[in-house]
């Protein structure tokens, strides 16, 4: 008895920054991206083949129960069929370690807080304003939304040498 199995079973799917491999899409995985024509899609991918990317993505609801919680609830199924070429853009993918979009966002809302504050003491009395307080809270909520702009940018291909790379691991049978 002989028994084939196959290791890849679909063709591969390749987000790049130059020659540099982000990501690897394959059949089983799930995928978060924007079309060209504005729809999101966060579904699992059924299938890729001749260019082409399947998916299929759930509709799940919170249903409320008797008891006062809530359950989980699949209420549907959609399949969707898209060329690679229609992908557009992609979320920005979370890090480990230390994570600066967290870190801008608290330096802009504590900057933010500061700068009112300071703006109070100055409205309610002038003798213990320190305008160097306001310039360091400034700076810091300037700094702040710098960083938070710059690490919550979407990947888009074309753009800053991101391509998307369709490859083929199907072999033809003479």
């Amino acid at each position: 008895m002989v028994l084939q199995s196959d290791a890849q079973s679909s063709d591969l799917i390749s987000l790049r920054k130059g020659k540099k491999v982000l990501q690897t899409f394959f059949k089983g995985q799930n995928i978060i991206f924007t079309t060209i024509d504005g729809a999101t899609r966060d579904a699992l991918i059924t299938n890729i083949k001749n260019d082409s990317i399947f998916l299929q993505e759930f509709l799940i609801i919170r249903r409320p129960t008797t008891y006062g919680g809530y359950i989980l609830d699949t209420a549907g199924s959609f399949r969707y069929a898209y060329d690679y070429k229609a992908m557009y853009m992609f979320p920005q993918k979370e890090r480990r370690g230390f994570n600066l979009g967290n870190s801008g966002a608290s330096l802009l809302t504590g900057g933010i807080i500061l700068s009112l504050a300071s703006g109070v003491v100055y409205l309610t009395n002038k003798d213990n304003f320190s305008p160097g307080l306001l310039i360091a809270s400034a700076s810091a909520a300037l700094v702040g939304f710098l960083l938070v702009k710059k690490t919550s940018q979407p990947i888009i291909i074309g753009k800053r040498k991101y391509n998307l790379q369709y490859i083929s691991l199907q072999k033809d049978n003479p």
